[in-house]
């Protein structure tokens, strides 16, 4: 395949990087705005948010960094506001939204599989690819919010160790990857996922209150700070073009 027209990065320490940040990020704009406004309005605002970021990621023929990141920051908020809304605004316990989400994935990736033979991201180049990988990733965000809900709420390891328990299963799947010869695109796609509730708990465990665990610095000022660096992050990639694959 030709890299010229590959629409994702390169996977490199940046992408994961901003991967975890995105996640957090997310995790803390969603509690922001739906804590502030009314939860419904949040909802629609993330969505339309989301539609305007993905709409400028399809418009591009290439690989642009600044485009790609939004839509990642855009499914980050309104993929936990989706996530979250079905516990708190429709009182789904979080086991069943869990299981809910990754067969909603599971569907993902057996249509993606058979209609393009491939679930490579080095082969995003088309506009039915690229459909079914932002169909993954809005799922992945989904998942990956109730999964660290469900570990830290609901099984009561709280946030920090929920945190720890999915960076661990990463680092079991880095090991297998590398040791074992797990395949590369699983190893990719399980890496992925559970990256979303290690950004997620983390977050979580900064900006709650000290009556659950956290050390209560406030949804605003996370969400800030991580913003922050996401966009010096990606205003460095943008320029130096070093997650571009094929460069």
């Amino acid at each position: 395949m030709n890299a010229r027209g590959v629409k994702v990065p390169e996977v490199t320490a940046y992408f994961w990087f901003l991967k975890l940040l995105t996640t957090a990020m997310g995790e803390a704009t969603s509690d922001y705005l739906v804590n502030r406004i009314n939860p419904f309005v949040a909802v629609a605002f993330g969505g339309i948010f989301f539609l305007i970021a993905i709409a400028l990621q399809f418009a591009s023929s290439t690989y642009v960094a600044w485009r790609y990141w939004l839509s990642v920051v855009a499914v980050a908020v309104f993929g936990t506001m989706c996530a979250d809304a079905l516990h708190i605004q429709f009182h789904v316990p979080y086991i069943v939204t869990t299981a809910l989400f990754a067969i909603v994935l599971a569907g993902v990736f057996f249509s993606w599989d058979r209609t393009e033979h491939t679930l490579s991201i080095h082969a995003i180049n088309t506009p039915s690819r690229e459909l079914f990988y932002w169909a993954a990733i809005l799922s992945t965000f989904a998942l990956g919010t109730a999964a660290g809900d469900l570990t830290a709420t609901t099984f009561k390891l709280g946030y920090f160790s929920s945190g720890l328990l999915f960076a661990g299963l990463i680092a079991v799947v880095a090991l297998a990857y590398w040791r074992l010869r797990l395949n590369a695109v699983a190893a990719f796609w399980t890496a992925y996922g559970l990256t979303r509730p290690v950004g997620a708990s983390f977050a979580d465990w900064t900006d709650k209150s000290h009556r659950v665990g956290g050390l209560n610095w406030g949804d605003g000022p996370v969400a800030t700070c991580l913003t922050v660096v996401i966009v010096l992050v990606v205003l460095f990639l943008q320029f130096t073009r070093r997650d571009v694959q094929g460069r």
